[in-house]
């Protein structure tokens, strides 16, 4: 008879005589081993259990009479289940493998590599769902179980899971107005009327309330090559489109696709793969499905567009999880009574005298502050000249080269790699790039997102008597190396359509 009884240790386990009663099929010295002990040893070391596991597995598999020896073989070989190896890959395709256990989320996956590469945790780091032979990928929710995703990818397809910055994946939350343009988006015809876009996030995630999105789109025909515009219309119970115009009488709106089970996917090069009629494609896979003409395609005629829709997709999806998904972090911050690592290791100080001085009077530290900025700048926009002090192209080099350990900074990108780059970061106003110029290697060029379109500014050097300066606007405002100019930038707009937010950033694994 088996024995079910939780397992409670070797002293405590009221069954532990009959765990060491078995007999004839295993040697005497494995009959003195309590496998209640060894199962919480393995519990302990991690880097060892799929090959422990396995060993055990083979030694304790011997039946008695038909049954197995005890119970507690099965808890050693379900041990080998609870951690397992993944891969995880970065923009560069270097990958790196490590041992998680099987409940880990994409949430968890990203803090660890924060920590292991010393990365900034600025909460916009995601874990990408990437299937290649399909070519579409998603971002993973944070909330979501890592092995769950990839228990859905078939043995011999191409799928990764990629690690990297998404500036956009909460921002909706912040400025719903950007990803909701008024034309898009209704509220059911109950309250007969236009959503208020001060409470439009609010509305996507009360139950009780049922937000639309419509529009037309371009959609796929089944088994054929051919693209077709219908009218959309996103409601709780699914998308469906439109037989005849914009109706949306019952009897004219068929359904397309529900959330239940399946996910919403980006189709890269969309246009190459499916011949859309544009590039803006997405796609509603089922966690079942594992071929190309199982998807249900869709393609929109701009960005704008369809962001919209995979936004509003995901949150009736997943409601408000994704909002607390968003707020958890800063939860987690003004929990913490301990002030951050850079208040409490920096401290104005003040070595003008013979002795030195911690400055505890917040305006004279302030004052200080600036009059030293003032004067960096200034020692490094003007050149000495005279007797013994360095040439013009000497004292140039440092700055020419200080940009190379930017992490804002690409070098020999292309203008087709950085408008890639910036896509898959986020299509959000003040994400950018600096890199070199391939038309003319001496000048930069800015790479900038602004309303969900991509511009590159060149950034030209100004000799001005031998002095080398770097500027945006023909010279009027001039900088002497490229940190400072995107420090300026970064505080004002100037001539650039918006500040400087956020860079893009790429990290070996």
């Amino acid at each position: 008879m088996l024995c079910t009884q939780p397992c409670l240790g070797y002293r405590a386990c009221p069954n532990s005589p009959r765990c060491l009663a078995a007999s004839s099929g295993v040697s005497s010295s494995f009959r003195q081993i309590n496998l209640c002990k060894i199962s919480a040893l393995f519990l302990h070391v991690p880097g060892y259990i799929l090959e422990q596991a396995l060993l055990w597995r083979a030694l304790f598999s011997l039946k008695v009479n038909g049954f197995p020896t005890c119970c507690m073989v099965e808890i050693v070989v379900n041990v080998m289940f609870l951690f397992q190896v993944i891969k995880v890959y970065n923009e560069d395709n270097t990958s790196k493998a490590v041992e998680v256990p099987t409940d880990v989320t994409a949430r968890d996956i990203c803090q660890l590599f924060v920590l292991k590469n010393h990365c900034i945790d600025d909460h916009s780091w995601t874990l990408f769902e990437h299937l290649s032979h399909l070519g579409i990928e998603r971002t993973i929710e944070d909330h979501e179980s890592v092995m769950e995703v990839s228990s859905g990818w078939g043995m011999d397809s191409d799928s990764r899971l990629y690690f990297r910055k998404n500036y956009a994946k909460y921002e909706f939350f912040k400025r719903p107005l950007d990803f909701f343009p008024d034309h898009m988006v209704s509220i059911s015809t109950e309250t007969n009327g236009l959503v208020d876009h001060s409470e439009l996030i609010q509305t996507f995630l009360k139950s009780s309330t049922c937000p639309e999105i419509h529009g037309y789109l371009h959609a796929k025909e089944q088994s054929k090559k051919s693209w077709k515009k219908f009218y959309f219309v996103l409601r709780r119970s699914g998308l469906y489109y439109s037989n005849k115009g914009t109706s949306k009488e019952p009897r004219h709106l068929q359904l397309f696709a529900d959330f239940s089970d399946s996910h919403v996917y980006t189709v890269l090069s969309a246009k190459k793969l499916h011949g859309a009629p544009t590039e803006f494609g997405f796609c509603v896979k089922s966690t079942k499905c594992s071929s190309a003409r199982d998807l249900k395609l869709l393609c929109a005629d701009d960005e704008q567009t369809r962001t919209c829709w995979i936004t509003a997709m995901r949150l009736l999806k997943f409601g408000m999880q994704l909002y607390q998904n968003f707020v958890q972090p800063y939860q987690k911050q003004k929990a913490s009574p301990m002030r951050s690592i850079s208040e409490n290791s920096l401290v104005a100080m003040d070595f003008s005298g013979q002795k030195t001085r911690v400055i505890e009077n917040p305006s004279e530290a302030l004052s200080v502050a600036v009059e030293e900025g003032l004067s960096w700048r200034r020692k490094s926009c003007h050149r000495l000249s005279g007797h013994g002090s360095p040439s013009a192209a000497q004292s140039s080099v440092p700055n020419i080269a200080i940009h190379l350990a930017q992490p804002w900074f690409h070098g020999k990108l292309s203008r087709e790699e950085a408008q890639r780059l910036i896509i898959q970061q986020g299509l959000i106003d003040g994400v950018f790039l600096l890199r070199d110029s391939q038309s003319n290697p001496k000048t930069f060029v800015l790479s900038l997102c602004h309303m969900q379109k991509i511009k590159h500014f060149q950034i030209l050097p100004v000799d001005d008597e031998g002095e080398l300066f770097y500027s945006l606007d023909d010279g009027h405002t001039r900088f002497a190396d490229l940190i400072q100019l995107v420090e300026f930038y970064q505080l004002n707009r100037g001539v650039l359509p918006c500040k400087l937010k956020h860079h893009c950033a790429q990290i070996t694994l």
